[in-house]
């Protein structure tokens, strides 16, 4: 363990110890979590991540939070461990992509609805979305659009619509797509026909359902707890600096990642997703901070936020990148932010893993420009 000193300009003008533990501390082995947890998302960590802290820091049942919940890896690994589930992201599609995973239905009633599901359509489709899909499959997508709009919404349905939209485009023939960017980042028009230029490929028909049901075995092929079935969890869309549905110090632990610094788009990396599911965000509503004194800004009012809603005694993981090539390093920004709310910075952990399928896919050397590597500030409220 080594001490890292952090210095900032405050009243009292006091130098903050922090202590700083390095180590693999979980698994880097790929699909090692559920196979619920089998879904893409932007900037999405792995389901070790909050089992780590969840086992280290309740012991019994307890009330787990994500203010920035994503693709729902904290709180799908919260359920499994027999915990209440709280989330909370300002996009409406991250609770489309969770809450049919914390009530999933039988592989049963899924092949069952699969069968008596009519996709014709008369819709008039967007040529343009042939550079991605043939034009039969493109016409069945059309159908599944025009299905949800009017569907019954019970849990399997709202499951069928989760798997659709995860199976847009991607990489393989496992998706409604041609060849292209991995599905947690859609390529534009523009762009999808210079891959196709360059790869001398034309779409083919893909079988919707087919890949679907697929998909659906894939997520179901593990069993799930007993204690995972249960009606209590809470999924909210709103800023995380404002949650009032969320009662005072009613929380035990906070695991969670904010949004990244001027790196990630999330609207435009999701536009193919959105469209599908009628997601139309305004403009700003998501956000793309630019500077580091926003950052550190906005950071403090979700941290105030948090103190609110945990319990004395409660903690937060707060995992951030490092950015600008190493420049920027934003557990500096989260300790200041955090003394600025009135929570305790009590560690750093930096979790690095010897493996090197993410550093490829970038072509940067392992364990730099943020690739197979977490930094978790942890926070406590008295």
């Amino acid at each position: 363990m080594m001490q890292l000193a952090l210095d900032f300009n405050r009243p009292d003008d006091y130098t903050i110890q922090l202590p700083t533990h390095i180590d693999e501390f979980w698994t880097a082995k790929q699909r090692a979590g559920h196979s619920l947890h089998e879904v893409s998302y932007r900037a999405c960590y792995k389901p070790q991540l909050p089992a780590y802290f969840i086992k280290k820091f309740c012991k019994s049942e307890s009330v787990i939070y994500d203010p920035f919940m994503g693709r729902g890896t904290t709180l799908i690994e919260a359920q499994l461990h027999g915990h209440r589930v709280i989330g909370n992201d300002v996009n409406p599609l991250s609770r489309i992509l969770i809450y049919p995973r914390l009530n999933p239905p039988t592989l049963a009633e899924i092949e069952k609805r699969l069968q008596e599901i009519n996709l014709s359509t008369d819709v008039e489709i967007d040529e343009e979305l042939l550079v991605f899909f043939h034009e039969n499959t493109l016409r069945e997508i059309y159908g599944w659009r025009t299905y949800f709009q009017h569907s019954q919404r019970d849990v399997v349905d709202t499951w069928l619509q989760m798997v659709a939209c995860t199976r847009l485009t991607g990489h393989s023939s496992g998706f409604f797509s041609v060849f292209t960017l991995p599905p947690n980042l859609a390529a534009s028009v523009a762009s999808q026909r210079r891959i196709n230029e360059k790869r001398n490929q034309e779409p083919e028909y893909r079988d919707t359902k087919a890949l679907m049901h697929r998909k659906s075995k894939q997520l179901l092929r593990h069993s799930l707890p007993d204690h995972f079935f249960r009606d209590d969890a809470s999924l909210f869309t709103q800023s995380a600096d404002r949650t009032p549905q969320i009662e005072d110090e009613s929380v035990d632990l906070v695991v969670t990642s904010p949004p990244f610094l001027d790196t990630i788009d999330y609207t435009q990396d999701n536009w193919l997703r959105m469209w599908f599911c009628g997601i139309e965000i305004e403009q700003g509503k998501i956000w793309q901070l630019k500077s580091i004194e926003d950052w550190t800004a906005r950071m403090t009012d979700v941290f105030v936020e948090l103190r609110r809603v945990l319990k004395h005694g409660g903690r937060v993981a707060f995992e951030v990148g490092e950015v600008r090539n190493r420049t920027v390093f934003l557990e500096d920004a989260v300790v200041k932010a955090s003394l600025d709310a009135g929570l305790i910075p009590e560690k750093l952990m930096i979790n690095m893993q010897h493996f090197t399928k993410t550093a490829n896919c970038w072509g940067v050397a392992n364990n730099r420009k943020g690739t197979n590597s977490n930094r978790i500030v942890i926070l406590k409220r008295n």
